[in-house]
């Protein structure tokens, strides 16, 4: 399994997306979320989406060129057309539309459609954090429900529906939380399908409905379901997924889970709050140190060495691969490969720490 550092992963992307039509510009904001996902240790919406994204857009799926306006604007909201642009152009473009109306009037709510996948949901609100507002955002796949299980069914009738929410902190790196409202992303399972690794007990079910740890049971033909997320008390994240698919699909007029097999784009409903139109700072981030502290006293089981907060996670595989590089398994890599090679690139001239 190779490993290899951000900088150079940073340039197979840059030449992936601009051999493809994308500009210097918008290339650079697309594979920097692509490798800051990498880094955070969600593989599946880093490396995985490198040849996935250019095929995509040799399909014609997604548009290297696409830009996107507003279609509606308010005071504290309004309704952005991602112009079949690449999510994370389209995605940007929204939350820092949700910024500057958040900072002018207190609040703001922006939705988006017509765009593309948009990556890992958490970098959004993330964003609005680190200018010092909080941040909220649901975010569905349109009309595409194949992937999850209702509470109950055995049949893919839903899409994974992240919620993402950032707060600021006073002097660290904000709260962070990404989470499907499924128990895994479907990436995950195909990153361990690529790795022929063995899924843990309570993600998936086989496709007549009995519980599984193979990824293929999943990703085969016919296929499985992942489950909602919450094991015994999986409505929760059923009814959650509801919330997003409203929120995502239903405001945003992306729509909702309807049976297509193929997403044409996330919608999303982005949310920032002002934290001095309802405190002042001093008080807020008193409260948030104080939550912290009061939580990270308790004792831990014999399995736990010590509490983490929202985020941790992230920041700490961050600074681990920051420093070992990369690893990306065999089969993504070879699809890596062979997507450059597709559209005229040598990817012998790639460096790798360790193949």
């Amino acid at each position: 399994m190779p490993r290899i550092h951000a900088e150079e992963m940073h340039r197979i992307g840059c030449n992936l997306f601009e051999a493809v039509g994308c500009s210097p510009s918008d290339t650079v904001k697309i594979v920097d979320h692509l490798v800051q996902s990498s880094l955070f240790g969600h593989d599946s919406h880093g490396q995985l989406r490198f040849y996935e994204y250019i095929y995509q857009i040799r399909e014609g799926l997604f548009q290297p060129t696409g830009s996107p306006r507003i279609e509606k604007d308010y005071t504290c909201a309004a309704v952005v057309n991602g112009g079949g642009a690449l999510g994370q152009i389209g995605a940007t473009f929204a939350t820092q539309l949700a910024i500057e109306k958040a900072r002018k009037n207190g609040i703001a709510t922006i939705t988006l459609r017509n765009t593309a996948h948009v990556g890992r949901v958490g970098a959004y609100p993330l964003l609005i954090a680190d200018d010092g507002l909080v941040g909220l955002v649901f975010c569905n796949a349109g009309h595409m429900g194949r992937q999850i299980a209702p509470y109950g069914g055995i049949d893919g009738k839903l899409s994974t529906n992240p919620i993402a929410f950032a707060a600021p902190r006073r002097e660290t790196r904000p709260l962070l939380v990404d989470m499907t409202t499924s128990v895994c992303a479907e990436g995950k399972i195909r990153i361990s399908a690529n790795k022929d690794e063995e899924l843990p007990e309570g993600w998936i079910l086989n496709s007549h409905g009995k519980p599984s740890t193979v990824a293929t049971d999943y990703t085969g033909d016919p296929p499985g379901a992942i489950l909602p997320l919450g094991g015994s008390a999986g409505y929760k994240g059923y009814c959650l997924s509801f919330i997003v698919e409203i929120l995502g699909g239903a405001l945003s007029g992306q729509g909702c889970a309807s049976g297509e097999q193929r997403m044409e784009s996330n919608g999303l409903c982005i949310n920032a709050y002002s934290i001095e139109a309802f405190t002042d700072m001093d008080t807020y981030f008193n409260e948030i140190e104080a939550l912290i502290r009061h939580v990270k006293s308790s004792r831990t089981d014999d399995t736990t060495e010590e509490i983490l907060v929202p985020g941790d996670p992230e920041y700490r595989m961050e600074e681990v691969r920051s420093r070992d590089g990369i690893p990306i398994d065999d089969e993504t890599w070879k699809q890596i490969k062979q997507a450059a090679v597709s559209i005229g690139l040598d990817p012998t001239q790639w460096k790798t720490i360790s193949e």
